[in-house]
């Protein structure tokens, strides 16, 4: 059995993504970042999911990108919007995914393993950068240059098995490879037990990605 490393945000994607990589045969080792976001909520989440899906070892990584600002995630300044805005949200962290996905890349050759599963998608998705398949494939292309395993001839492959999924499609496929998604937060601002708003971008897409899909939403609002 092959290692994966799973970026676990204890979100529904991540969820989700996990759930893909254990079914194509892998044995998970998934990796969560606290980052300095306003709750820690989604970081239990990840804990429970972890726990459900059985990986093999799940670490929770410290780094700190609240000193930087500029993202309604990390800087209580700003507000995080609850209603649609045009262009990139606020709600944009600078350089998340790039830094997620390194930290991941450096364990993932610690442990010899044969890919990265990250959760992003770019259909029902807030417009963020780091979440389209240009930015998975460039770096793809870092990956290949930048790691002892391709230069031996054998790649760590990103894996974003959901970016060309609607949310529905994304919650339908958790489903049937049995993700519990009352165990996952999506929300960006969720109380202490997890609690969504029911109001944040976030929020109405994953609520809207349960009506499309006609199952229940088992998310406490």
């Amino acid at each position: 059995m092959t290692r994966a490393v799973v970026l676990l945000s204890g979100g529904l994607d991540s969820a989700t993504a996990l759930a893909v990589a254990r079914v194509q045969g892998h044995d998970c080792y998934a990796l969560s970042l606290d980052y300095g976001q306003r709750h820690h909520a989604e970081l239990a989440a990840a804990r429970a999911v972890a726990s459900c899906q059985g990986v093999r070892e799940l670490r929770v990584m410290r780094l700190d990108m609240g000193p930087f600002g500029g993202s309604a995630l990390t800087d209580a300044s700003i507000a995080v919007p609850e209603s649609p805005s045009e262009g990139i949200p606020v709600t944009y962290v600078p350089a998340r995914n790039t830094i997620m996905l390194s930290l991941a890349l450096g364990w993932a050759e610690v442990l010899d393993a044969a890919a990265i599963y990250i959760g992003v998608n770019a259909l029902d998705y807030s417009g963020y950068p780091d979440c389209r398949p240009d930015f998975i494939a460039a770096y793809q292309r870092l990956a290949d240059v930048a790691t002892k395993r391709a230069i031996e001839g054998r790649p760590i492959m990103i894996e974003a098995p959901l970016i060309h999924l609607s949310k529905a499609e994304i919650i339908l496929l958790g489903l049937s490879l049995g993700v519990n998604y009352a165990q996952t937060v999506s929300c960006y601002q969720a109380g202490a037990t997890g609690r969504a708003c029911g109001r944040c971008d976030s929020c109405r897409l994953r609520r809207q990605g349960f009506v499309e899909a006609g199952v229940p939403d088992p998310t406490r609002y």
